[in-house]
């Protein structure tokens, strides 16, 4: 009995806890609110602060997506990084301001990688800017 107390103690302390997805961003006044949350897969609040991925562009959600295929993967992307910052995470500010105020910044992933450079390798986002959309064959 007392082994497998042990072992279970052992993997409690050794193995990492799985970290809960950030949340899909709800309501309105988020910056008031200072909330922390992704509204798809290049843009997001933390703490308030309302930011972008530079240099990425990843699909549309429904209500301004081009096509089908685009809004089925914006819901992919958006999920894919809610992941990825789950298990912690840094947004690194870059100081420019873009489009609608937004910050645009840089996230480190607690692995090291940047989180833009991980969506495009998966083919869940595209280089910032570009002309057309990938996704809809445009």
């Amino acid at each position: 009995m007392r082994p497998a107390l042990i072992a279970a103690a052992f993997l409690l302390v050794v193995m990492p806890a799985i970290a809960d997805p950030l949340p899909v961003c709800k309501g309105g006044n988020r910056v008031e609110r200072e909330l922390t949350c992704l509204v798809d897969g290049d843009t997001g609040y933390e703490r308030g602060l309302h930011w972008r991925l530079k240099d990425i562009d990843t699909p549309e959600m429904s209500s301004h997506a081009e096509c089908g295929h685009e809004a089925t993967l914006a819901v992919r992307a958006r999920d894919r990084l809610r992941v990825l910052m789950g298990d912690g995470y840094q947004i690194i500010d870059t100081g420019e301001v873009g489009r609608y105020g937004r910050s645009i910044v840089r996230i480190r992933l607690a692995d090291g990688r940047d989180a833009g450079y991980v969506l495009l390798s998966e083919n869940l986002a595209q280089p910032w800017p570009n002309e057309g959309n990938r996704w809809c064959g445009r």
